[in-house]
């Protein structure tokens, strides 16, 4: 198991060649100490593990991996249906200034269909992140207080990759002279 910073995985999920809309996330606090927990899973990327905590108001660290290859239909089951409510993205800037005009032309368009006809919150997500070209978006369980029962039972399946990293994390926030997050 290789352990990373959180940018990297992220750019890891960013860069994968996979239906962007199939990605599916729980996350919550974690179970002891600063920060957050994330499982951010696709039928044919994978599984991957964030931990991070809030240095300061401005900056985030954390730390990563790659636990599954493969998504199954045990991890599958503690992973958020399509039409749960809560939402996620991961997304890329712009590369330059004739993308971002493509992307913003393509995006007033989207709110202008959504304007028009009566829609779900969930399909207005959907066609945003297609025109802002998202490489990953989709479903997320989320508890900004506590931890979901999912984030548990995925925890307790990948206890080996959560002590590992709790570990590293540790390290960043003792490091970083960090008793307590930012709220």
């Amino acid at each position: 198991m290789r352990i990373r910073e959180w940018q990297d995985i992220l750019e890891d999920v960013t860069e994968r060649d996979v239906d962007p809309e199939d990605w599916r996330a729980v996350a919550g606090d974690r179970a002891a100490g600063v920060g957050e927990d994330m499982y951010l899973a696709h039928p044919s990327a994978g599984v991957f593990f964030l931990k991070t905590y809030a240095k300061n108001p401005y900056e985030v660290r954390g730390v990563g991996t790659q636990v599954a290859r493969k998504l199954d239909d045990e991890i599958g089951s503690f992973l958020p249906a399509e039409d749960a409510g809560g939402r996620f993205a991961v997304q890329s800037p712009p590369e330059d200034e004739q993308q971002a005009e493509t992307v913003s032309k393509r995006l007033e368009t989207v709110l202008e269909t959504h304007a028009d006809a009566p829609t779900r919150p969930q399909d207005l997500f959907d066609d945003v992140m297609e025109a802002l070209e998202s490489p990953a978006f989709g479903p997320m369980e989320y508890d900004q207080y506590d931890r979901p029962n999912e984030l548990e039972d995925l925890s307790e399946r990948f206890e080996e990759a959560d002590e590992l990293l709790n570990a590293e994390l540790e390290d960043l926030i003792e490091t970083d002279e960090v008793d307590r997050g930012f709220m």
